[in-house]
């Protein structure tokens, strides 16, 4: 998976400001997530993170359209994901 820095900057950030400190756990919540789901668009996949980033769960989306995969955006979630069972 690759994270392009426009992304970053120009979308994740600027959508969603209080990610910027937490780049490190975005990359880990891909590289060891705590829950994984379809996401409704596909060729995508949605990876989850517990107790990372600014709240209870980090939402990673990362596009396959490309190789390599692409994280598209990153949000904070309070709610527990759809399909996670713990």
């Amino acid at each position: 998976m690759v994270l392009l820095a426009r992304i970053w900057e120009e979308k994740i950030i600027r959508d969603h400001p209080e990610m910027r400190p937490h780049l490190d756990e975005v990359l880990d919540a891909v590289a060891t997530p705590d829950h994984v789901e379809p996401d409704p668009r596909a060729p995508r996949r949605r990876f989850y993170r517990r107790e990372a980033g600014p709240s209870r769960w980090l939402l990673v989306v990362v596009s396959f359209e490309q190789e390599p995969g692409r994280i598209i955006t990153a949000v904070a979630m309070r709610k527990d994901p759809k399909g996670w069972k713990p």
